[in-house]
């Protein structure tokens, strides 16, 4: 076959880089926009996480510049709506930078304040992922409960708790978790007017005094085979229980573990890997910002 039109004419790679990496199958399409900045609308951030018509992901994230560290990090979801922290995200982006200033330390600005980021293997990241905090109104409720033994009872999940670190969470300790329909049980509590903006919910099983299985329904409403942030209020939530103790936690998901360490005071550092899956060009349509 005689070529008329080569395809790097039909298809030339010259609209904006984009890298996919995921954390734990938690996938993310990541933007440098440091030099070029990137605001896409909540259209193209939905065209371009689709992986049936875009690159596929489950967030769009956008590196930016910042006065107060390193670099800064947008986290956008398949929604458009604009998220404070993800931890899969946050150690993804942050190994990207450490190669790229071939340091063994980086610090973000995120939504939810600077985090220090360092490298902890060959493709691991830790994060300090700042402080979890319980208040009803820095969680977003529709009004004042205790957060720590909330007045929800949707089938088996009963005195959850909430938590923010960004971006909120409840946490039910269930049994078997491997038996249950995560999404079935986790929406109507993701949908309960008691979270105006949804909630992220998450269940968690004891397996042993310092190990803990976790699945997370997130906004908008999906289950991911990973959730760093959900890991982190995850054992805090069991600490506060009294269920494990001071110390690191493994927690167990769907595509591999990570593991927390916990303060007194509620802060937290996430360790855990990081994948990188393929580098491309965004088409000329979705490269434009309107």
């Amino acid at each position: 076959m005689t070529l008329k039109r080569p395809l790097s004419d039909i298809f030339p790679p010259s609209g904006r880089p984009f890298v996919k990496m995921h954390g734990l199958r938690n996938h993310f399409v990541i933007m440098d926009g440091r030099d070029t900045p990137f605001a896409p609308t909540p259209a193209q951030i939905a065209h371009i996480c689709d992986v049936g018509a875009g690159i596929g992901g489950d967030q769009l994230l956008v590196i930016g510049r910042s006065a107060r560290a390193d670099a800064s990090l947008r986290i956008l979801n398949v929604d458009g709506r604009e998220v404070s922290a993800c931890g899969n995200a946050t150690r993804c982006v942050a190994w990207l930078l450490l190669e790229e200033a071939g340091t063994d330390t980086v610090t973000l600005e995120t939504g939810s304040g600077v985090l220090r980021c360092a490298r902890a293997g060959a493709m691991e990241v830790s994060v300090q992922m700042g402080q979890i905090v319980h208040d009803w109104q820095a969680i977003g409720l529709a009004r004042a409960v205790d957060t720590l033994d909330l007045p929800l009872v949707h089938g088996p999940l009963t005195h959850g708790v909430a938590s923010w670190i960004g971006n909120p969470h409840v946490t039910f300790f269930v049994r078997d978790l491997p038996s249950l329909d995560v999404a079935a049980l986790a929406h109507p509590v993701q949908n309960d007017p008691l979270f105006p903006e949804q909630v992220n919910v998450g269940l968690a099983e004891l397996l042993g005094p310092a190990l803990i299985r976790l699945q997370v329904y997130e906004r908008p409403g999906m289950v991911t085979a990973a959730c760093g942030t959900g890991a982190c209020v995850a054992v805090r939530a069991a600490q506060l229980r009294g269920l494990v103790g001071p110390g690191a936690v493994r927690v167990e998901m769907g595509a591999g573990a990570v593991q927390i360490d916990t303060g007194e005071d509620g802060g937290a550092v996430m360790t855990g890997p990081v994948a990188y899956s393929f580098w491309g060009h965004l088409p000329r349509d979705l490269e434009r910002t309107r």
